[in-house]
């Protein structure tokens, strides 16, 4: 009995075709909101012959379930192969107008099956960061800002201190030339923490963060 239950399992198996590979391309790593304007935009491309579903959502960094100051238009549509959309997205509350909000978007695809084929179709997902800069930052310069950050050492983990009203995220950061395994932003008036590489508590830091259009900028040098 065993054996003709893993033989109906296997041949179940057998009969579905995975397509794990394909993906969408989104115009950019993250979308920067200009707060003089009515709306933002991003672009999403189906580089395969296979239609997709797209599915675009928000998130709060926080993971509450509060519904984000957004809306996304279209929210759901069908991409067909060798084409491109441009999603607008539109504040519908009001955010702080001294400081950076961000927000995760993440842009769901779902490939269409052929209809004479058991298929087992494979969504695949890009997460990209939603920044909305107010009017009253128009012409913030991320580099400068971040150069301005603080750094010490407590215990096993490096506190990052950003005055700064802009969101400081960071591509790569060294303490004593040795990298810190897992890195990702300091919000604005806020302080992050890292963990430090083992053995690690003090020396030369030195870190690069991400531009307004995803570029790894100049290296930045402190210490602790």
């Amino acid at each position: 009995m065993k054996k003709s239950s893993g033989f109906i399992v296997a041949a179940l198996l057998a009969t579905f075709s995975y397509n794990a590979c394909a993906t969408l391309v989104v115009g950019g790593t993250r979308l920067l909101y200009d707060g003089s304007k009515k709306e933002g935009s991003i672009s999403v491309r189906n580089p395969d012959n296979t239609p997709y579903l797209v599915q675009t959502t928000l998130d709060n960094l926080d993971g509450s379930t509060k519904k984000p100051p957004f809306v996304i238009t279209p929210p759901l549509y069908r991409l067909d192969g060798n084409k491109e959309n441009i999603m607008r997205v539109i504040m519908t509350d009001a955010l702080p107008q001294d400081k950076e909000s961000m927000y995760w978007m993440h842009v769901k695809g779902i490939p269409s099956s052929p209809s004479d084929k058991n298929t087992l179709q494979i969504a695949v997902e890009t997460t990209i960061k939603l920044i909305y800069r107010p009017a009253s930052m128009k012409g913030t310069d991320v580099e400068k800002e971040g150069s301005k950050l603080s750094f010490h050492a407590a215990g096993n983990t490096l506190q990052v201190t950003n005055k700064a009203p802009c969101f400081i995220n960071f591509n790569e950061i060294t303490v004593d030339g040795k990298k810190l395994a897992a890195v990702s932003y300091v919000a604005p008036g806020s302080t992050a923490s890292f963990a430090l590489p083992a053995g690690v508590t003090g020396g030369a830091v030195q870190y690069t963060i991400i531009s307004d259009v995803g570029a790894v900028g100049p290296d930045h040098s402190a210490s602790i």
